[in-house]
């Protein structure tokens, strides 16, 4: 059965998942690339990016780790680009060029309808209208029992841990301030959601926690 899970999501040690003020020149909002300084230099997303080389032990095994068994991917709007309001025509295809690393079905929340947009090495991205529920049957059946990975927002993975449907989280606690920006846990008691850590590793970048719902 497909276990619902967030991965690699970087968090500042001030407890924000994303910087203020996204643009087109800073994605994850001002700072918020940091987040993720523990990642991009793994061999793991070197691969991804079509180049040779990258970093090997604790940040690369996590790495590896997260794109293990994923057969969907569900998103907010907000990681797919950084668009508001309806769609102004068809040109936006994502931050990722025409072969995104997903490799896999991806569902983007969004409140504006638009058609399905196939990609290179077997993405796809659907948009979904209806909510967080049918994003989550949708992913469910297509990933065939394979894993369904829930990407950023903070404000996506908020909805879905008050919902209920996240299995389990990786979480990469970046050594940095973000000082404002979009806190991943506000307003939310993991621990009465029945939430445990089950893992908790260091690296020189960041540390991993592994945050797991007790059945």
């Amino acid at each position: 059965m497909s276990k619902f899970s967030v991965r690699a999501f970087g968090v500042s040690i001030d407890g924000y998942g994303a910087g203020p003020k996204q643009s087109l020149e800073n994605p994850l909002g001002v700072g918020g690339l940091g987040l993720h300084d523990w990642l991009f230099s793994t061999r793991t997303m070197q691969q991804i990016f079509g180049k040779e080389g990258g970093t090997t032990g604790i940040d690369e095994d996590f790495a590896a780790r997260s794109f293990e068994n994923v057969g969907a991917w569900i998103m907010g709007r907000n990681m797919f680009g950084p668009l508001r309001g309806p769609w102004p025509d068809e040109s936006w295809k994502g931050w990722w060029g025409n072969d995104p690393p997903f490799h896999t079905p991806v569902f983007v929340l969004t409140h504006h309808a638009r058609a399905p947009i196939s990609m290179a090495g077997g993405t796809t991205f659907h948009f979904v209208t209806e909510g967080i529920q049918s994003a989550a049957e949708r992913a469910r059946e297509v990933a065939n029992g394979k894993d369904v990975r829930i990407g950023g927002g903070p404000a996506t993975l908020q909805q879905f841990l008050r919902a209920g449907l996240v299995d389990e989280l990786h979480l990469a606690i970046s050594p940095i301030l973000l000082g404002a920006g979009e806190p991943l846990f506000a307003n939310i008691d993991m621990l009465k959601l029945g939430y445990q850590c089950v893992e908790h590793v260091p690296s020189p970048k960041a540390t991993h926690v592994i945050i797991r719902k007790q059945k």
